[in-house]
């Protein structure tokens, strides 16, 4: 079995400009998409709603796991309130109450009145597994922690990066594509349709992870090791890829697996990772590899 190995680009035939141009344009795009989102989608000019859209464990509601013929169209017709969500549930789950023309769904609702929901599904002939609810209190305190978490883990890590390097050109770099690592992803999630959870923030907060970890691995190579700059670029780029691209392929591998089985959680955890990874690729070596390549010949003597 041959190694991978990463292919030695040629980053003379790019300006700093050209390389920065995608990385930043793609930002871009994701910060209309979320600014959109927040003005015309959740909300209104005059009162902006959320840039996400957040799930239950945030907003609060109640679900149910039931068992039944119907589509999920019908499910949703039984209930005097219309469902956020049916998805169906993974197909061996609860296997022995699965008769063979049935299907188990879980039905969300931005709904506190359990107890109701449950008699309409039972009034309809569902046969109810269970049932839970999020208190709205509870999902706003959810939602605070969430926010709070990824700002100390975004302050944290920028302040580590500050005090390793000391000098503002390569420590905002990193920053800067730590930033779009997050923001690309958040993006994605409203054209795909992924709600923001504990499980997806958990995904933001790893991105973090890796991003810082990717951008130090490229700039302790470029200003803190020996060799030229190119021969610096490739021996992080070869332990970096190779990271990468090793993560990025696993995390697809659950996303694939975890939608098949529909298990909608960890597929999204694993959709966003995939995401965020590809973009931390990109920024890595295109938008921070520009920046330490002008700080080094250009901005350090000036």
């Amino acid at each position: 079995m041959n190694a991978f190995e990463v292919p030695e680009v040629d980053y003379d035939q790019y300006t700093n400009r050209q390389l920065a141009a995608v990385p930043l344009a793609v930002l871009a795009l994701a910060i209309l998409i979320l600014v959109g989102w927040s003005l015309f989608v959740s909300g209104s000019v005059a009162a902006p709603g959320a840039p996400v859209t957040p799930g239950i464990d945030f907003t609060g509601g109640s679900e149910l796991t039931v068992v039944t013929s119907m589509s999920k169209a019908e499910i949703g017709d039984e209930f005097d309130t219309e469902p956020i969500s049916v998805q169906q549930a993974a197909e061996n789950a609860e296997a022995e109450t699965v008769g063979p023309n049935e299907n188990q769904y879980i039905v969300r609702f931005q709904s506190f009145d359990t107890e109701s929901l449950r008699d309409q599904a039972q009034s309809a002939d569902m046969q109810l597994l269970s049932s839970s609810s999020t208190s709205a209190t509870f999902g706003g305190d959810n939602q605070t922690t969430a926010v709070v978490g990824v700002l100390i883990a975004f302050a944290g890590m920028s302040a580590i990066v500050f005090a390793l390097f000391r000098s503002f050109v390569p420590s905002i770099a990193v920053v800067v594509s730590a930033f779009s690592d997050i923001v690309i992803p958040l993006a994605a999630m409203n054209v795909l349709g992924i709600e923001l959870s504990l499980g997806t923030v958990a995904a933001l907060l790893m991105l973090i992870g890796y991003s810082v970890d990717s951008d130090i691995l490229l700039n302790n190579h470029i200003l803190r090791r020996s060799g030229s700059f190119y021969e610096s670029v490739h021996r992080a780029m070869e332990t970096g890829v190779t990271m990468t691209l090793t993560s990025l392929s696993a995390m697809a591998v659950m996303a694939v697996v975890a939608s098949f089985f529909n298990i909608q959680l960890m597929a999204s955890i694993g959709t966003v990772l995939v995401i965020g990874l590809a973009a931390d690729l990109m920024n890595t070596y295109m938008l921070n590899l520009s920046l330490l390549r002008w700080y080094k010949f250009e901005g350090v003597n000036r």
